[in-house]
């Protein structure tokens, strides 16, 4: 059975967290594009919200939010995913992959976009606006 590498970062305190899951669990990130919401039970974090942000195949071919489609595919590129141009001006033709989560991903990387609000600091807020 296959494993799939969920790796979420929190850009709030500027850490990662590596998560596997088997492939009955990452049913939820099939057929979604890079940039799409999804719910963060799936990766143990309950009440969070994650973004899609790229990810790669078994053979470590990124995947490209401009690129439509989940298969590879080679395009010119110019710099971003998948290419760092050495020289200014420089395009090379590279394989990516596109948008679309499917089966042959091993690799997919999101973001925090949403936290549950903590009891504690609700109270907080509370208490200082029926202070003020």
């Amino acid at each position: 059975m296959a494993k799939f590498k969920v790796i979420v970062s929190d850009p709030e305190t500027g850490t990662s967290k590596v998560v596997e899951l088997e492939e009955t669990r990452a049913a939820p990130f099939i057929g979604r594009k890079i940039g799409e919401i999804v719910d963060g039970s799936v990766v143990d974090l309950p009440a969070h919200k994650l973004q899609i942000t790229g990810g790669a195949d078994k053979d470590g071919v990124p995947m490209r939010a401009n690129v439509h489609g989940g298969g590879r595919r080679k395009v010119i590129l110019s710099g971003g995913t998948g290419f760092n141009p050495k020289r200014e001006g420089e395009r090379r033709r590279k394989t990516v992959r596109g948008n679309i989560i499917t089966d042959e991903i091993v690799q997919i990387n999101a973001k925090i976009v949403e936290k549950p609000q903590k009891p504690a600091e609700n109270k907080a807020e509370q208490q200082t606006t029926q202070t003020a």
